[in-house]
Formats: C-alpha cells, structure tokens, sequence
C-alpha cells in the first residue's frame, strides 16, 4: 500500500514566497469566502458576517474588543486573501503556503519584537471528519498575532463549532484569555475531533473481525484496505501536529503566554494518545488480514476435503466399472440374469460403507 503526496505548486526554480502585490494576479475560482468576525472580551462578544471585507477592515475596531478571530471558509477568493494579507502583513512564505495548498502540519515564525509583521506565528494543521462513513480531511491555516488570530479553512467544517459555543457562553475561561489561548483552543478542538472518528474505526474493526468469521468475501480485503489507508492518512498528519505542539511548547514564542504553554502539554497528551491508538488498530489490520487469510485457506481446505472424499468414494465404483467393461468375450458374471442388478447393489453399499467410516471418523 502506498501513500500518495502531494507536491508543492509552481515552476522549479521560481522565487519563494508570494508578494502581496502578486496574490491578484493569481486566479480565482468557486465561490467568494465566507468571512465571520468574532470580537470578544471577558463580559461581551459580538459575531458578524463578513460581505465587504475591504469596507470590514478600513473600519475601527470596537473598542471593548480584547481578542478579534477572522475566519475565512473557501481558499479561492484572491480578493479577501489580498486584503487580509495586507492589512495584517503575512509574509510572502506563508502566504505561498496559504495558496498552494497540501502542506505539512508545522508552525513558523515571522519577525519578533522588532518587527512591524502583525501575525508572526503561523500554524498549519489537518481537520479530519467523516461525512457518510467516509474520511474527508482538509487543511487550516491559522495566524497568530498579538490581539488577533485569522483561521483559514479550505473547507468548512463543524470542527470549531464547540469553541464558537464556548465563546458565546458567559463566564468562560476562553473568553478571558488572550489571542494565544484561542489559537490553543482551535488546535485542541481539532485534535479532539478525532476521537469519535477513531471509536467509528474501532467499531469497524469488530465489524470486519465479525465479516471475515461469519462470511468472508472478496470485497472484505478491500475494506480491510480502505480501512488501513485512512488510519495511515491520519497518522501522516498527527504526527507532525505533534511536532508543532512540541515547538510551541519548546521554544520561546512572543505571542504565546505561559498559561496557553500549560495547556498545550494537555494538547500534547491528547495527541500522544491518538497516535497510540492508530497504532494500535493499525497493527488489528495487520491480524485482521492473517485471519482473511486464514478464513480463505480454512474454506479452500474444506472444499478440497468434499472433493477428496467423493473421489475416495468413487474409486471402486471407478475401479468395478473399469473391470466390467473391459471387451472380453468370456466373463461368467455378464452371463446371469442377475448380475446387472447385482452390480449396483454392490457399489451401493460399497458407497455407503465408505460414507459410514467417513462420518463416524467426523470427516464429514
């Protein structure tokens, strides 16, 4: 089974990075993103749809708000990726990122104290979802920077719901928190949204362990394939999401208070866990195949045992037959009346000898 990947955009020796003079010239297509607004202190929050984003962001900011979050749904509108990108100043690499979609979950930071950049922290991670029993994942974009955070979704998804829920709830900790402890929000509910995919892939393990006992088919091997192929696409993306938790907890990162460090170890665990457990269902596939295997050989050696005994069985009557009717003029049994009859009579007892020694032997 191989993993296919997926090679970053643009012409080999090209540039890095994307200006943001340059991001108009890129084509758009789909749909225009939808943009939501949520500005939130620790007694107020107020969401609003985005539909102008060049009137949204020449206009204030309210004045109570601590934290703003700008999400973005949809990756194809170059229009609002340009806006934002210029008036919180993402850097060019990023901004490549953004664009060509299919990275590697990893966190980078751009400028420091002395810089002007507006979002410095830039994280990218996977959201997995099962829509009709089937595992769809798509890539975000988060951009941390000292009271705002911008989350770019190529898919929209009901993963952030819980922390949307979780800000319009009074007296939660989210909401006294700074920019920081939402980014660490946002992963963690990612994260959590894995469990209950992977107790649907512990559920379907028993059921193809049930299948291949009960009825093993053609089809089970490609059920036991597909089912191998989402834990190994899920794992190529834990892995280094765990990676990017242990840089942000590890390294000193300006826009990240200690309180959020904290909480990232719990993040931390919950990712270690979820590996444990692909491990684990990854090594069922692997006793699930031997028992296909086994299921297909044990039937196969039950077929060749019926065929071995009706062969055993006819090989007198093979034997009788063959003697009988050899062309020979002088044979004193093809002289009696009686010894057509006779003839059946005995290779049916013989038959049914042999079908007597065989089930008493439990052959049968």
């Amino acid at each position: 089974m191989y993993t296919s990947f997926d090679f970053p955009q643009g012409k080999p020796g090209s540039a890095p990075g994307i200006e943001h003079d340059e991001i108009q010239a890129l084509p758009s297509a789909g749909q225009p993103a939808r943009i939501t607004c949520t500005d939130y202190c620790a007694s107020r929050v107020a969401v609003q749809e985005v539909i102008d984003i060049q009137s949204f962001l020449t206009g204030h900011r309210p004045i109570w708000s601590v934290v703003r979050w700008i999400n973005v749904d949809g990756l194809e509108d170059m229009t609002a990726i340009h806006a934002l990108a210029t008036k919180y100043d993402l850097h060019p690499l990023a901004i490549e990122d953004l664009v060509h979609c299919s990275q590697r979950p990893k966190v980078d930071q751009y400028g420091g104290e002395d810089s002007e950049m507006q979002a410095r922290l830039f994280i990218i991670a996977r959201t997995f979802q099962l829509v009709q029993d089937r595992l769809e994942h798509g890539q975000v974009f988060v951009f941390l920077g000292h009271n705002t955070v911008l989350t770019f979704q190529e898919v929209a998804t009901d993963v952030w719901d819980p922390v949307r829920q979780r800000l319009n709830s009074k007296g939660s900790r989210l909401r006294s928190m700074d920019a920081s402890f939402l980014a660490y929000s946002l992963l963690d509910a990612i994260v959590d949204h894995c469990f209950p995919i992977l107790e649907r892939y512990g559920e379907r393990a028993e059921e193809l362990e049930d299948q291949i006992v009960e009825d093993a088919r053609r089809g089970t091997m490609d059920a036991i394939h597909d089912f191998k192929r989402d834990l190994l696409t899920m794992r190529a993306a834990i892995w280094p999401m765990r990676d990017l938790v242990t840089a942000l907890r590890r390294d000193p990162h300006e826009g990240v208070i200690d309180t959020t460090r904290i909480y990232l170890g719990d993040l931390y665990d919950h990712m270690v866990q979820i590996i444990d457990i692909i491990e684990s269902y990854l090594e069922a596939t692997t006793d699930l195949t031997e028992t296909y295997m086994s299921s297909i050989s044990n039937r196969m050696n039950e077929v060749m045992k019926v065929l071995t005994i009706i062969n055993t069985i006819f090989i007198p009557l093979t034997f009788l037959a063959g003697v009988y009717g050899m062309n020979f003029h002088y044979l004193p049994e093809l002289a009696m009346p009686w010894a057509y009859p006779l003839f059946w009579v005995v290779c049916t007892l013989l038959a049914l000898s042999m079908l007597t020694f065989f089930r008493r032997r439990a052959w049968l």
